[in-house]
């Protein structure tokens, strides 16, 4: 194409940056909901729902899940389109489908660092003060058991820059996935290699970027430094 490998990059990057954004709102939102809600109601029947859910999300590969949901909302119910990424509602399935396998992890450590922070001290020295369950989650122990989650949230965006090579090939965007699966079929080594490069950067960029988060919200970390 005579083109620099580098600008072909670039062209594409946005549209998987739109993916990896959107798919990690959706993880963020159902994973830290569900994890909450399964802490809450911890050995019930919701607790097995949602951890249910979590495991599914976690044990299904990305394929199937695509093409489940295309089967669904895409060809029985119509509500979404098939393929695509011009429109807001194109990019509902791909970002539930990248979101899918994070939303699970999130949803699983946060219960398990919820039950984990119920369990200190300081948490019973709240309740025995009076304060009202809702007060004690939100002020106490959101505060601390949130820390490593956000670790993992800054490392999956990182993942999902990277890794949304599957979720761009069955629904047709044209991404940095995509592009490294072009650059394949047509032996196209200086393309291949440059999307290999520009997706480790990101990789090391995002964990550079957990370690700074980690630290500036743990004081602890702070003072260790």
């Amino acid at each position: 194409m005579n083109r620099n490998v580098t600008g072909i990059i670039l062209d594409a990057f946005p549209n998987t940056v739109r993916l990896a954004v959107c798919a990690a709102v959706v993880s963020w939102i159902v994973g830290i909901a569900a994890g909450i809600f399964a802490a809450v109601n911890k050995n019930n029947i919701l607790d097995r729902l949602f951890m249910g859910g979590a495991l599914l999300g976690v044990s299904m590969p990305v394929f199937m899940i695509a093409l489940v949901l295309q089967y669904l909302f895409a060809y029985k119910l119509k509500i979404f389109p098939v393929s695509g990424y011009e429109t807001a509602a194109s990019m509902v399935l791909p970002s539930i489908v990248l979101g899918w396998n994070s939303a699970g992890s999130i949803a699983r450590m946060t219960r398990s660092n919820i039950l984990e922070v119920m369990q200190e001290d300081y948490i019973r020295t709240a309740r025995a003060k009076g304060l009202l369950e809702f007060a004690v989650m939100k002020s106490h122990a959101l505060k601390n058991a949130m820390l490593p989650v956000v670790t993992m949230m800054a490392l999956q965006i990182s993942s999902m820059l990277s890794g949304a090579v599957i979720t761009e090939n069955i629904f047709g965007i044209p991404g940095i996935g995509r592009l490294a699966v072009n650059a394949i079929e047509t032996r196209d080594m200086p393309l291949l290699q440059g999307t290999v490069i520009f997706t480790t950067i990101l990789v090391i960029f995002g964990n550079l970027i957990a370690d700074s988060l980690y630290s500036i919200l743990d004081p602890r970390i702070r003072k260790e430094i």
